[in-house]
């Protein structure tokens, strides 16, 4: 950043020419050979990279810190300790949160970057799953209840789409997410011309902020923080998935163990679903870094520095957890474990009650009884299988007909409005997945 401004300050002939070229030249050796060409690059000097030969004595600065109590300050003595005389256009016209803010906005940059990386990778994985079960029946549950057939692969298709918006919001964002500021104590450019920020944030390739105080406005990192949060609590949605499928009366998937790995210090028969429940904790404490984010943006007057300690803790901590959330949660989709005989059984786990519906309408549409009417018969006949599947007499209805299909094809009343062929056409699991290609193209071919 403080290169940044000397090259734009240089270019509008506010300082020497080849003051940057000779600043960079004493520096270069402190950096290795990818920084060094990042910096060139950057602030396009015509400079070769040397061999590294010093580093950066972090100790030296904290020894002057303890005398300055400014970190700002005793990292510029430090420069200073290094350039000399050319320290004096080092800095120039500045505020330490011009350093400061600019240099934020970069790290948030960049650290987006890796986050957008990985959401394409995860996009990836969650199509290929969607694509893999596209017509593999399942039970969808609402309230935790069985409900109606569904495709396994939609589940993954929904994901896929939520995944895109937050690409969408990551694209979008980007033009309010960081912003550099090179304009002074109080926003005023008393000692630098506007012209300064925006050719040095044009350097640094990142936007300036049109109006500040003394520091970038904090809007803009709450909003960066919703948004590691949104995307955590996506990841946290499809982990809770995965927990309750694997549960042991339901185990339709699971995610991957490993060999050697163990459950349980007690109970060597264990699988436990523990990278899914550690994301789930993880997606908790990254939302609760967006209370501080909001509180962070009410500051006195045209600045304080509140705000400043508890950014040095929940943006490393969001980003870092957010990235190892993702790490875990890529090597979940890899290896996730899908049980189809289990799905399946689970299909037929209550029945045919999950029927219900489509045996209504039909009853409806023949036109010959009232929808509540019609709904007392189905759900008379659906209580009926309830209490059954729940007793002891369970046992001699096991492997045969349906229940709710017996006992509807038995009432009187279906039997005067529905024939059993048109009853037990009815029952059918492919009417369910009959729109599922339409739902694909809606999604995949946007």
């Amino acid at each position: 950043v403080e290169l940044a401004v000397c090259k734009a300050q240089e270019e509008l002939d506010r300082i020497p020419k080849g003051v940057t070229l000779k600043i960079l030249e004493k520096l270069l050796p402190y950096f290795d050979l990818k920084h060094q060409k990042d910096l060139i690059e950057t602030l396009n000097i015509p400079l070769k990279p040397v061999k590294k030969k010093y580093e950066f004595d972090i100790k030296r600065i904290e020894e002057i810190e303890k005398v300055t109590n400014h970190d700002v300050i005793a990292f510029l003595t430090y420069l200073e300790e290094i350039l000399g005389d050319l320290s004096k256009y080092i800095h120039l016209g500045m505020t330490s949160s011009d350093l400061v803010d600019t240099a934020f906005a970069l790290q948030i940059k960049e650290s987006l970057n890796i986050i957008e990386d990985k959401i394409k990778q995860a996009l990836e994985l969650l199509k290929n799953l969607s694509l893999e079960y596209k017509f593999t029946p399942c039970i969808g549950r609402t309230h935790g209840i069985h409900a109606e057939p569904m495709s396994f692969g939609l589940k993954f298709l929904l994901y896929y789409n939520e995944f895109k918006r937050h690409l969408e919001r990551l694209k979008e964002g980007k033009k309010r997410f960081y912003a550099g500021k090179i304009s002074g104590a109080v926003g005023t450019f008393a000692h630098l011309p506007p012209k300064v920020e925006e050719r040095a944030c044009e350097i640094l390739k990142i936007p300036y902020e049109e109006v500040s105080n003394q520091v970038v406005q904090r809007d803009r990192h709450a909003e960066v923080l919703n948004f590691l949060a949104l995307v955590a609590t996506s990841i946290e949605k499809v982990a809770t998935e995965i927990r309750h499928l694997q549960r042991s009366e339901v185990r339709e998937a699971e995610e991957p163990f490993k060999k050697g790995q163990k459950g349980s210090s007690a109970m060597p028969h264990k699988r436990n679903p523990i990278i899914c429940e550690r994301l789930c904790g993880l997606s908790r404490y990254i939302r609760s870094n967006t209370i501080v984010g909001y509180e962070n943006i009410p500051l006195w007057h045209e600045r304080d520095i509140s705000h400043s300690s508890t950014e040095r803790i929940i943006f490393p901590d969001s980003f870092i957890g957010l990235d190892y959330m993702f790490e875990k949660f890529l090597d979940v989709l890899r290896d996730l474990k899908v049980y189809k005989v289990n799905l399946e059984r689970n299909l037929n786990l209550l029945e045919g009650l999950i029927f219900s519906q489509r045996v209504l309408l039909a009853l409806i549409e023949k036109g010959q009884l009232k929808r509540q009417e019609a709904y007392e018969i189905v759900q008379e006949n659906a209580l009926k299988v309830w209490e059954i599947i729940n007793s002891p007499e369970y046992e001699k209805y096991k492997g045969k007909e349906l229940l709710f299909y017996k006992f509807l094809k038995e009432d009187e009343r279906v039997k005067k409005v529905l024939s059993e062929d048109e009853l037990k056409e009815l029952f059918d699991i492919n009417y369910y997945l009959r729109h599922i290609e339409d739902i694909y193209k809606r999604v995949l071919t946007k």
